[in-house]
């Protein structure tokens, strides 16, 4: 890890004391909870959009994934954010957003609303979205300024947050 002469040095990792995708699982389970109080169905019955759909944003899921989770196998750093990351990785999917990973767990958390044929994860997502923004998303960009402070900051000067 790097840091600026005469900066303080960079924390040891982002802070982040938990697993992000339980955020994921959290609204979808609280959006299956709603459904059983009160069905909101997608749509009535079986559907083949829904489905074709559904199995989109799985394989998008799945490209998306494993084109970041092989960005961290080669440059040899972690993916889990509370351990110190070795580099940062801007290559993958890692050029077209910062947060391929969670993009992509959008897109699972999309798969899956769609499967269970539910409006109310779906209604829970932008909850989901800022809550992985504040929790996760924002220490880790703390950690990674601080810890490559010059990579980082070119690095997010070209590449978006999301898309």
């Amino acid at each position: 890890m790097t840091h600026q002469h005469g900066a303080a040095p960079s924390p040891p990792h982002a802070g982040v004391r938990f697993p992000p995708p339980l955020l994921y699982v959290a609204g979808i389970v609280a959006g299956l909870a709603l459904h059983r109080a009160w069905p909101l169905q997608i749509t009535a019955g079986a559907s083949i959009a829904r489905s074709v759909t559904a199995a989109i944003c799985l394989v998008g899921y799945v490209v998306i994934f494993v084109g970041a989770f092989a960005g961290f196998r080669r440059a040899r750093t972690t993916l889990i954010p509370n351990r110190p990351a070795a580099a940062l990785v801007t290559t993958g999917p890692y050029r077209f957003t910062r947060n391929p990973m969670y993009v992509s767990l959008v897109l699972l958390y999309v798969a899956v609303t769609l499967f269970v044929n539910s409006w109310w994860p779906v209604v829970l997502l932008p909850l989901v979205l800022v809550a992985t923004d504040r929790l996760v998303i924002a220490p880790e960009e703390r950690y990674l300024a601080a810890a490559f402070t010059a990579e980082y900051g070119a690095y997010r000067s070209r590449v978006r947050r999301w898309l």
